[in-house]
């Protein structure tokens, strides 16, 4: 697979974290602060009572680190957890999960097609968005997953606005990132894709303008600590409240 000047074409991204699938968890978790910061997103939910009674979407979710999170922040809530990659899911799959998580195999393009309809009371989006052919449609289509007044977190790498951010994005992939995919899979695909997706995204104020114009209100930002300050954000946005009159 080749990876274009702005990542791989978005078809081949499942099949890219395929490949890298059974090595993802051992790679995230020499990353300082992932789990944390996946966290950090989905605590800046604001889930009340702990998600009783509430209903909950994680897209993208990988091998269920982001699930994990999510679980975390609201033990309570029933979970659905969907990704595109099938090898991502099973390793996902194959984890001890209580009865309230369920997960699915899906495109967020194709989410309606299996199965997987709203109203959801939060989504968490972890590494997602610029991973899709159609941001500005999909932005559109996750908001109508929402339940009115209800609230999305985009959890992602935006290193556009910041110099210093791009010189750590830089140096940690090439001296870190991408050597040590290569050496865990022998194959550098993904972790080259995952470096030129990120250069090429929307800076973090482009990307909370193109929220606003998919209809999200009250649309924030907050970033990480660490060595991630800057290049791991938490996007939060809603859907209008006043859509339930």
């Amino acid at each position: 697979m080749k990876v274009g000047k702005s990542g791989l074409p978005r078809n081949e991204v499942p099949g890219a974290f395929d490949v890298g699938a059974k090595a993802y968890d051992r790679l995230v978790g020499a990353n300082p602060g992932y789990h944390e910061h996946l966290l950090k997103s989905a605590k800046r939910l604001r889930i009340p009572n702990l998600g009783a009674g509430l209903r909950l979407l994680d897209i993208g979710c990988g091998t269920g680190a982001s699930t994990a999170a999510l679980l975390e922040a609201a033990p309570h809530a029933e979970i659905v957890a969907a990704d595109a990659s099938a090898e991502m899911l099973d390793v996902a799959r194959s984890k001890e999960w209580p009865s309230n998580v369920t997960f699915v195999h899906s495109r967020v393009e194709d989410l309606a097609m299996n199965g997987v309809d709203g109203p959801f009371d939060a989504i968490l989006a972890a590494y997602l968005i610029r991973n899709v052919d159609d941001p500005d449609t999909e932005l559109k289509s996750l908001l109508s997953l929402l339940r009115p007044g209800s609230t999305i977190a985009f959890h992602e790498y935006s290193v556009h606005d910041s110099l210093r951010a791009r010189i750590s994005w830089n140096v940690v992939s090439w001296g870190i990132i991408i050597p040590l995919g290569w050496l865990a899979t022998r194959d550098a695909t993904l972790y080259r894709h995952l470096w030129r997706s990120v250069v090429t995204f929307d800076g973090a104020s482009a990307f909370m303008r193109r929220m606003q114009r998919a209809g999200y209100t009250g649309v924030a930002r907050e970033t990480m600590t660490g060595w991630q300050n800057d290049v791991v954000h938490t996007f939060l946005g809603s859907r209008p409240a006043e859509e339930e009159r």
